[in-house]
């Protein structure tokens, strides 16, 4: 799982990255709110560790931006530690609040607990459970209502990553640098074919689940 820190005290951010790291976390920082907003599009993380004073836009003004484009969970982190500060935090859509100082055990605690909240219990297996459908990608198997599909890697992996952010859409070029790599000589059009195989394998009207097209823009696993 990816974390996104936006800080502008490069020390805290070096601590933060350095325990999360232990703990098995992908970390990638900004120090600024402009930078954090740019940086989020980008890297799609997990999780946002967000402080609020910060340079060129605050973490109010980027909570608040974050929240116009996904629902991923934020961790406020900051020095400010009134009343007033820690509902309007949340009120905007923070997910949880901590004041420095800050115990970085008690940070990776209240992470791992958001997350269990948001997208379930964070495990070393990578599998996620629909109703009628399992992928598991460390056995690189996929169930559909407890029969294996027989499926090749690449769209093991991209039912996967897309079952793994459900209802976050993502675009033909940014699933071919997840599942192919930066370094893939192709076009969008492999995503397309991939997804329509997969499609033919598992999907079925009865199910509360689907592969969606978002035209314009790219594809997303609708719940």
């Amino acid at each position: 799982m990816k974390i996104l820190v936006i800080d502008d005290d490069v020390k805290i951010c070096e601590v933060i990255k350095l325990y999360l790291e232990k703990e098995g976390f992908e970390v990638v920082v900004a120090h600024n709110g402009m930078d954090g907003i740019a940086m989020f599009k980008n890297e799609m993380p997990d999780l946002v560790i967000l402080d609020i004073m910060l340079p060129k836009k605050d973490g109010y003004e980027v909570c608040r931006e974050l929240r116009k484009i996904s629902n991923i969970p934020i961790i406020m982190l900051t020095a400010k530690g009134e009343t007033f500060d820690k509902v309007l935090g949340l009120e905007l859509g923070a997910d949880d609040y901590i004041v420095k100082p800050f115990d970085p055990k008690e940070l990776i605690a209240r992470i791992k607990a958001v997350l269990r909240r948001t997208q379930g219990e964070v495990n070393d297996e990578k599998v996620v459970i629909y109703p009628n459908l399992t992928v598991n990608l460390t056995t690189y198997e996929v169930k559909l209502e407890d029969k294996v599909i027989d499926m090749p890697p690449k769209e093991i992996e991209l039912l996967y990553f897309l079952a793994s952010h459900p209802n976050k859409v993502f675009t033909r070029e940014q699933l071919l640098d997840h599942i192919w790599g930066y370094n893939f000589v192709g076009d969008t059009r492999t995503v397309d074919v991939h997804i329509k195989r997969i499609r033919e394998k598992i999907e079925k009207d009865k199910y509360p689940w689907k592969i969606k097209t978002v035209w314009g823009v790219g594809y997303k696993f609708e719940i």
